[in-house]
Order: C-alpha cells, then structure tokens, then sequence
C-alpha cells in the first residue's frame, strides 16, 4: 500500500463523516447513515459485524422569543426541550439553597449565577451525576414553575466552546426551558416580579440509532475492545469530536483486513457520548454485563489527529506487564507521547468496570477545547489525515503485540 493511500482514505472518511452526511445527532437520519457507512466498510474488511439498535428521541426546534415589559431578550431553546406558551411573573433564583425554598408555582423562572455555572447533569445518566445536580433538578420538579430560563456563562471542561451553553439537556426532562447569556440574564433579572411571555417551538419524536459491533479473531477468553464515539452535537460538523476517532478505526480495520491471530478484537462505533443519555454506551454495558473480566484491554479514541502536535495516550489501571508492553510498542512512534489522564470520554466505561483502559486524544488540543468543539468550527480542517494514520499503525502494531503475548510468543 503506497505511502498516500491510506492519508487520502482518512481525507475521504473525513469529509463523507462531516460534510457529506447531514449532523450526526443520535436520532437524526445523519446518524444512522453515518453508522450504516461505518458497518458497511468494517464488514468489507472481513469483521464480522452487529448492529445493535436502541429506542431514543429526536427533537426539532424553531427558536424561542422572550419579552418583558416589552423589551425582547435573545433566548436559545434548551436541546431536548419541550416546547411552551407561558405568560406569568418572573422569578429569579442564584442559588440551590432558595430555590428549595421559593414558591415558584405558575412562574417564570431565570436561573443565574451560582447555581447556573456548570451545565446540569441530565436525570437519568448513569455513568456521572453528582448529588448536587440532582438535588437542584429534585428541587426544579418540586417547585413546578412554567418554564426555566437559564442564564449561563462558560464552561468549556462540561460544555466545550459552546456560550452560551444550555444548562438543561434533557429529553427525560419536562420543564421548557430555554437559554441565554449571563449578560443577557443581568439585564432580565431587573424584571423580576414582572410579567414575561415566552413562546419556544420544540417538539420531541420518537427515533432510533444503533452501536456498530465488529469483530475479529479466532480464540476465546479475554479480548481487546476498542472505541470511538460516532455521534455528534447537533450544528457542529464533530471532526475532533470525534470523526477523527472514527476515522483512525476505519484505517485501523483494513490494516487488520487479513487478521489471523487467536487474539479477538472488538471495534465498537459507540453512539451516544454527546447525547443527553447516552444510550449506546448504557446498552453496550448493558451487553457485556457478568463479562468485563474478559476484557483485556479497552482501548477509546477522542479529540484525535489535531493539527498541532502529535497524540497523547494515557493508561489506567494496567497491571505491569500490560504496562510495560504498551510502552515499549509506542517507543518506537514518536509521533505518541504520553498525557495526563482524563476521565470525560468512553473510557470511563471501562475504568468504572475495573478494566485496563489507554485513551488517546490530540496533545495540543487541551487548550482549544473551550473554543472549537461543539461548534461549526470543528471542521475536517483541523484535523491532518496522516497522523490519524500514524496513530492506526501503532494501534495495529500493539495488537498484534498483544496477539504475539497471548500466544506466548
């Protein structure tokens, strides 16, 4: 295979995940055709491959209009919410602490300030839902107000680039609610007390997606899972986030086209890791449930191939000797170099199930996080196809280590 091959095959893979398919929202016809094209090309390279489909919603939204007094404020509708016709006054809480205590029944309310700095966890995650986030949606369901405006800044560690960011995402939750700028909500929260109208036009319908399943290998026992998410955030092409990922599986399961080895690989296109309840991973878990001890290795790309820098891996929980193996295979890429360890991706799957674990991600894309991912500026543009090839090439050249260690070799 030429030198060229396999970069202009990434460049393809790149541009029909981000452009060519219309959003990769879980739910969404751009999601299934994205994970139609993922099983249809493993399958030609000889996996043997499942699509494991599960119920979710879609949703559609035409904007939202809010006027007080009327002054008109610039408000975004919440993803996943319902959409509402309210007129009432307006309260305004800051904290978790007042609004257990309010009586907020046939209002309006704002949230800001404290209690609107960080993007609420959705009701029902499982994988990560602090108590705090869970006593104020507790606290939100009680009080019963007719819809929530929330007033956010930014917070790029939970919300990306996106500002403002919506605090609320959640389709198992049914309050309206809708969103805008803290500045926004200075201004709005001088008309407290005051009538408000909010109009926002959003409706929910029942949708399906599907994880991609493919696998390779002979033997039984323990095997190596690898992952990448394929969905996307609703307005954002996801080419960090994470078509890249994706893409380097693709590239990977033609390096792996005439595999023979006893050790089974598993190549997983996840779907769901930027949906309000990720339902892929949940029925992934779900699937391998009672069998996580075969799991060898867990392997999750995210935020790979930016064009600064080159790939970090980071490891978790490997016992010595899987350890020193994984080292050894990637001393010999220099394009791969050692992270910091971070737990806000798929991996956590596999580390909250006491597994070995190695994430990738891009060495230099820390730092743009706040500004590029979840917006239209994660373009295919940001990411260089060769070092998604780099990164395929190491992976294949650890798989076939660890082949070589199960067979003793």
């Amino acid at each position: 295979m030429t030198s060229t091959v396999l970069p202009d095959k990434a460049a393809g893979y790149l541009r029909k995940l981000c452009l060519d398919i219309p959003g990769r929202r879980v739910g969404a016809g751009g999601n299934r055709a994205a994970t139609d094209f993922f099983a249809g090309l493993v399958s030609s390279f000889g996996f043997e491959t499942e699509c494991s489909a599960f119920a979710c919603i879609d949703w559609t939204q035409s904007g939202a209009d809010l006027e007080a007094e009327g002054v008109a404020f610039h408000v975004q509708v919440s993803p996943y919410s319902l959409g509402c016709r309210v007129r009432a006054p307006l309260a305004v809480i800051s904290a978790a602490a007042d609004l257990e205590q309010a009586d907020l029944r046939d209002r309006v309310l704002l949230l800001r300030g404290e209690i609107a700095q960080e993007q609420l966890m959705p009701k029902n995650f499982t994988f990560y839902n602090p108590d705090e986030h869970r006593r104020i949606v507790r606290a939100l369901e009680a009080a019963q107000p007719l819809a929530i405006v929330a007033a956010t800044s930014r917070n790029p560690s939970l919300a990306g680039g996106v500002y403002p960011f919506p605090l609320i995402e959640d389709g198992d939750f049914d309050i309206p609610s809708v969103f805008m700028t803290d500045e926004e909500g200075n201004r709005l929260a001088e008309k407290a007390g005051q009538i408000v109208s909010l109009e926002s036009r959003a409706q929910r319908f029942p949708s399906h997606g599907c994880n991609v399943v493919a696998r390779k290998g002979a033997g039984a026992g323990q095997h190596v899972v690898l992952f990448a998410h394929i969905d996307a955030k609703e307005g954002t092409p996801g080419a960090l986030d994470n078509a890249g990922g994706v893409t380097t599986l693709l590239l990977l399961a033609e390096l792996l086209a005439g595999y023979a080895g006893s050790l089974p690989i598993e190549i997983v296109a996840l779907n769901g890791e930027d949906y309000y309840a990720a339902p892929g991973e949940v029925q992934w878990v779900q699937a391998n449930a009672g069998r996580f001890e075969e799991i060898l290795l867990g392997i999750n790309l995210d935020g790979v191939g930016y064009l600064e820098g080159g790939s970090a891996y980071s490891l978790y929980e490997c016992p010595p000797e899987l350890d020193a193996l994984i080292r050894q295979t990637f001393a010999a890429h220099p394009n791969l170099v050692e992270g910091e360890q971070w737990y806000q991706s798929d991996h956590s799957i596999f580390v909250q199930n006491g597994r070995p674990a190695l994430a990738f991600t891009s060495a230099e894309f820390g730092p743009l996080w706040a500004e590029i991912s979840h917006t239209p500026r994660d373009r295919p543009e940001l990411v260089d196809p060769a070092k998604l090839v780099a990164l395929a090439r190491a992976l294949h050249d650890l798989l076939l280590r660890l082949d070589g260690q199960a067979q003793g070799k």
